[in-house]
């Protein structure tokens, strides 16, 4: 049995993996649904200054006061920078880091710096406009899949209601401070992409190509899966991620 801590991705927290963590529980497996400083129901913490580190430090205390070893440590969507950043801080207690339609982020590089231009320019227009100068509003699903060009199949319409209603804003911070990676250790853990919203055929071709998003998922100690959905499986298929991932474990 493994240990699976499930890192949710911007504007969502804990209650995101609802669909996911039963049935992994129930399988015998234990799991961890940390929601980030300033989302969900940790939203009255919100403040400038909450930025990735305090976020990567929110998932490293888990680790630490938890005791937790051998961990399957997820992350989806931004989520990614978010482990890799934990992965560096306690490779020692990592058995393997899982990115969830997501990826990991280069040292000095913020999530951000991952966006297409004219995407950051829509964000930070989004923060100046709507969330006070330091907060990014959570976005409409029209503005997810014409402007961010996400992937929403798979949800229907009381899914896309019920995910609307408990977004919370995103602390700014943690997309525009860059990450900072100092452990030779964290290259040798195993990694896995289980892609989503884009086909492995792609991601192989893209890696092949050389692209500087998927350079790093070269390396031997990447292994790839492929669940067929949108941008969020824990919603659109729950059950079938739940099975995934404990067949991995």
């Amino acid at each position: 049995m493994a240990t699976f801590v499930l890192v949710s991705g911007a504007w969502l927290g804990g209650w995101s993996w609802q669909g996911v963590a039963p049935a992994l529980r129930a399988a015998g497996h234990t799991v961890y649904t940390p929601t980030l400083t300033g989302l969900g129901e940790r939203v009255h913490l919100a403040r400038p200054e909450v930025d990735l580190d305090t976020h990567i430090e929110d998932v490293a205390n888990l680790l630490r006061f938890e005791d937790l070893r051998d961990v399957v440590l997820l992350g989806h969507s931004y989520a990614g920078i978010v482990v890799t950043g934990v992965a560096d801080r306690m490779p020692d207690r990592v058995a393997e880091v899982v990115y969830l339609d997501s990826g990991p982020t280069a040292s000095g590089t913020a999530f951000l710096d991952n966006q297409p231009p004219e995407n950051q320019e829509y964000a930070r227009k989004a923060v100046a406009e709507r969330g006070d100068g330091w907060r990014l509003p959570a976005f409409s699903w029209d503005e997810i899949v014409n402007v961010n060009g996400a992937s929403i199949e798979g949800m229907d319409q009381a899914t896309l209601d019920l995910v609307s209603k408990r977004a919370t804003p995103q602390p700014f911070a943690t997309y525009t401070q860059p990450l900072t990676l100092s452990n030779p250790a964290r290259d040798a853990l195993p990694k896995r992409l289980i892609a989503c919203s884009f086909p492995l055929d792609q991601v192989h071709q893209l890696i092949a190509s050389g692209h500087p998003w998927f350079t790093e998922m070269a390396g031997p100690e990447w292994q790839f899966s492929e669940l067929p959905t949108g941008h969020w499986p824990m919603f659109s298929k729950p059950r079938e991620l739940a099975e995934l991932l404990g067949s991995l474990a």
